[in-house]
């Protein structure tokens, strides 16, 4: 255990950074430790006029409803594999791109960055009506072209089998630019001289990426995709949700974890019923991450979260 006396000392000696990251620690507890009074919500039977502490206490019985119901197999199926995807997918992308970014000129990043992060900051309402404007059935660009080639035209919000593909590039066309800085700038804080010692020795440019430039940024890498893990069970609710137009035909594919709360809440106003479900996310996601933690701290303690 540290001494009062160290942890006096450790303090004058780093109270500037201490200081500095004040603000970030008051937010976090005010927004994230605060309200996890609010988890006792997922067993009670919370009523409105009692408040969360005059409810009366019910177990379980706010779980039945999620995984009594015959969508939990399929929400939970949906949630877990389209994020599996988006994070592998995403990360192998947006390395990629940083790669080629950073053997750009300074002139040409910044280009490119404008072009990859500008629709990270675009909302999934906008996007969904551009998308729209594309797929729609009578007027939609693509049913358009195919038309004009000869082939039929198809109804996008009404077959789910194309919908893992436009999920996927959706996903990838807004989030690969935000990860693709991230790691760029891992490959801005690299010495430069492993790299000229890399030339010295001979290597080409793809050794030196596979040699130098992946394993300095792993660290980076894992961090990310640990952080990503620990999220795999929270959906983006815009890109499932608008994107689709919450069209009943494809949520064998579409319909995930949060659009299926949001729906029942809509439906049955049941506070319980989507604390009880944020709670199961909550706790899944702790353990994955636990896990994924262990199994990395297995090959290397030092690029482990803890």
């Amino acid at each position: 255990m540290i001494s009062y006396k160290k942890a006096s000392k450790e303090f004058k000696k780093n109270k500037g950074l201490f200081f500095m990251s004040l603000p970030g620690l008051v937010f976090i507890i005010i927004f994230a430790y605060i309200p996890m009074v609010g988890l006792i919500i997922a067993f009670k039977d919370y009523t409105y006029d009692k408040g969360i502490f005059g409810s009366k206490w019910i177990g379980f019985e706010n779980f039945k409803f999620f995984f009594t119901s015959d969508a939990a197999f399929r929400v939970t199926r949906n949630t877990i594999l389209l994020n599996l995807l988006f994070i592998i997918a995403g990360t192998i992308i947006a390395i990629v791109c940083a790669l080629m970014l950073y053997e750009l000129n300074r002139r040409a990043v910044k280009l490119y960055q404008t072009i990859l992060f500008f629709p990270f900051f675009i909302s999934w309402v906008v996007a969904s009506y551009a998308a729209y404007a594309l797929m729609n059935y009578e007027f939609g660009g693509i049913n358009s072209f195919l038309t004009n080639i000869g082939s039929q035209p198809i109804e996008w919000y009404l077959q789910y089998k194309y919908w893992i593909v436009i999920l996927f590039i959706a996903y990838i066309w807004k989030n690969v630019g935000y990860f693709c800085l991230l790691y760029y700038t891992g490959l801005l804080d690299i010495d430069p001289v492993y790299f000229e010692a890399a030339k010295i020795d001979g290597a080409s440019k793809w050794q030196q990426v596979w040699n130098v430039s992946l394993p300095l940024i792993s660290p980076l890498v894992i961090m990310l995709v640990l952080l990503n893990i620990g999220k795999i069970f929270y959906a983006d609710f815009g890109l499932f949700y608008f994107l689709p137009k919450n069209s009943g035909a494809l949520f064998e594919v579409t319909d995930v974890i949060d659009t299926y709360v949001y729906r029942s809440l809509k439906t049955t106003g049941d506070i319980g019923m989507a604390s009880a479900v944020g709670f199961y996310q909550s706790i899944m996601g702790f353990i994955l991450v636990m896990i994924s933690n262990f199994i990395v701290k297995r090959f290397d303690k030092d690029k482990s979260l803890f």
